[in-house]
């Protein structure tokens, strides 16, 4: 029944062999991997304004050329992860390109910041996706929290299923919101020039809130950087496209590059001359696609494509996400269990764990955006620093790669004047936690890595030295006397003379039941009866294991608990499950074996 639901949910189980085919193309990768750079049109215009909007005019004057300076920067960094993805096919993106190239260290800064910044992607880019939902429809502003939740569980839920179903399933969204925005931007400068739309604030504000300063511009600036962070994610996935990965890779972030590029620069472009300026009830967006689409179909569509986007973006995070911490956990950084592929092909638990703590996030920080973007950017300018650094490196190494080491030296000192920056003027609203955050998880990475080390010395083969026989003891553990000891007891002597047959008496019996019919029953297997005065089932049975280890002199002992199967699931509710949990207890001794010998009724 499990296994039914299971599929029906999620698909059957695909072969390993299958792999290659479940890799997608330029169009099937911009729609995976994309969302989350073009969704950043919907909120990083608006911080900007954010920023400007309490300096008045002066400072709003600085809305475009700041968006055309954070236009410039996306050319830089998609031109500088051209190179690496080229030079990387085999993906892993800035960390690979940080542990090949300067080491350990960085590596775990840069796995540290992108797995940070994933998991803020996906809180950011969903709760700003409710926040469009709301400002169509007020009416669900009280309900934000609980949508933005859901949103993150029905990502989560098409990823199981696997990378093609994924680009399938958000391919419409996804270039449905590429021809709107570039539909709301053409017209609407095409209006704006033809003087047919009427600003929707005074162009000059009543008065400044506070004078206009550099610092000021340069926190418009940091804000408005979140419209880069997704793009790191193609490098970090590039085995998602099918051959040639780099090249597909390559189109795949120039399409992107120019796509956001020009439509970061239009809706700021528009909000200028439009003089929009954010307020609490509906974001810059949908002011100015309501002025220039009108109060109709095609305005709601517009939202209705807005949300989609914002909140599919986290798909990126949830392609990226899940890789990265495979790649880490191949190096021994993360469990390894990050490395597991499910039934669908895809890094089931990495998925998983993205979802949990993004929902987390979005519930502790009640939805906002304003919240949550200080968290926002640092972690991916980190990574992009070290990773143009590394790629510099790896130029140098090759006699021909001059050329190229220019190109990515110019990109790490760009970014890194950049991150200075984010980091300087976000630092006191939030930035903090994440420059704490990065180094902490860093000690986790190499604690983890030293607890695999460990593990692999301990059980190295030059560790074993001389392998001594062993003596062992089997206990079947009984209950009663019924069918199902009888069959437990044909089985517990299929195995060695040296068996016994322990049960617990918690019922305070001078002579249970159990032991008058045993030797009716039973003439071969003998019955030791351990008196339990406080009714507990683990503390008899593990000081009667330790007795016959030091006084008999057994090596190990296994343990049989006999257990019958039930034909339903709500059946199985009606038992207490003793042997479950007594075999959770047993799992920590060592020297101990526990054997399941599973009965129908």
């Amino acid at each position: 029944m499990r296994r039914w639901i299971r599929q029906t949910l999620l698909g059957a189980p695909l072969a390993t062999e299958l792999a290659e085919a479940e890799r997608v193309g330029v169009l099937g990768g911009l729609a995976v991997f994309a969302a989350d750079g073009l969704s950043s049109v919907a909120y990083g215009p608006e911080e900007i304004l954010h920023m400007l909007a309490p300096t008045g005019n002066a400072g709003l004057a600085y809305t475009v050329p700041v968006a055309i300076a954070i236009a410039v920067l996306i050319f830089v960094v998609a031109t500088s992860y051209r190179q690496t993805v080229m030079a990387y096919p085999g993906g892993g993106g800035a960390y690979v390109v940080a542990r090949d190239n300067l080491g350990t260290s960085a590596a775990h800064v840069v796995g540290g910041a992108l797995l940070t910044d994933y998991v803020l992607t996906v809180s950011v880019s969903v709760a700003a996706g409710t926040a469009a939902i709301t400002s169509a429809w007020p009416s669900l502003y009280e309900e934000r929290i609980w949508l933005a939740v859901a949103a993150v569980a029905l990502i989560a839920f098409v990823n199981l299923r696997g990378v093609r179903e994924a680009a399938a399933a958000f391919a419409l969204p996804v270039y449905g919101f590429i021809v709107l925005t570039l539909a709301l931007v053409g017209l609407g400068l095409w209006k704006t020039a033809q003087g047919a739309l009427t600003p929707l604030a005074p162009p000059t504000p009543t008065g400044a809130l506070q004078p206009l300063t550099l610092f000021i511009i340069l926190r418009a600036f940091s804000s408005g950087c979140a419209s880069l962070t997704g793009i790191e994610a193609v490098a970090d996935g590039v085995q998602a496209f099918a051959p040639p990965v780099g090249r597909r890779a390559a189109k795949v972030l120039g399409l992107l590059a120019m796509l956001l590029a020009a439509m970061v620069v239009g809706v700021s472009l528009l909000a200028h001359k439009m003089g929009v300026v954010p307020i609490a009830t509906e974001t810059v967006t949908s002011q100015i696609a309501r002025s220039v689409f009108g109060h109709g179909a095609w305005y709601f569509a517009m939202q209705l494509a807005t949300a989609l986007i914002l909140i599919l973006a986290a798909n990126t995070s949830f392609a990226g996400f899940p890789r990265l911490a495979a790649f880490m956990a191949r190096d021994g950084y993360v469990p390894r269990q990050m490395m597991n592929l499910g039934d669908r092909l895809v890094h089931s638990n990495g998925i998983l764990i993205l979802g949990l703590v993004a929902a987390m996030l979005i519930v502790v920080f009640q939805g906002e955006v304003a919240r949550l973007i200080p968290l926002y950017a640092v972690g991916v300018f980190t990574a992009f620093t070290l990773s143009q650094a590394g790629m510099v490196v790896h130029w140098l190494r090759q006699d021909t790669g001059r050329y190229r080491a220019v190109v990515n030296g110019f990109g790490a000192t760009i970014i890194g004047v950049v991150l200075v920056v984010i980091a300087a003027t976000k630092f006191v609203h939030g930035a903090w936690l994440i420059c704490l955050l990065i180094p902490l998880l860093t000690l986790v990475f190499r604690k983890i890595k030293s607890h695999y080390d460990h593990v692999a010395v301990r059980l190295s083969l030059d560790m074993a030295g001389e392998v001594k026989p062993m003596k062992n003891l089997n206990l079947l553990l009984v209950g009663g006397m019924h069918r199902g000891t009888l069959q437990a007891l044909e089985y517990l002597k299929t195995l060695s003379t040296s068996a016994r047959a322990v049960h617990v008496e918690s019922g305070g019996e001078a002579e249970p039941r159990i032991q008058r019919l045993w030797s009716e029953w039973e003439k071969q297997v003998p019955l030791v009866i351990l008196p339990a005065p406080y009714r507990s089932l683990t503390t008899p049975l593990l000081q009667y294991i330790q007795e016959v280890k030091e006084q008999e002199g057994y090596d190990t002992v296994t343990v049989i608990l006999p257990e019958f199967i039930v034909d339903n699931f709500w059946q199985s509710l009606l038992h207490n499950h003793s042997a479950l949990w007594l075999q959770l207890r047993l799992s920590q001794v060592p020297g101990v074996a526990v054997l399941n010998m599973r009965y129908k009724l």
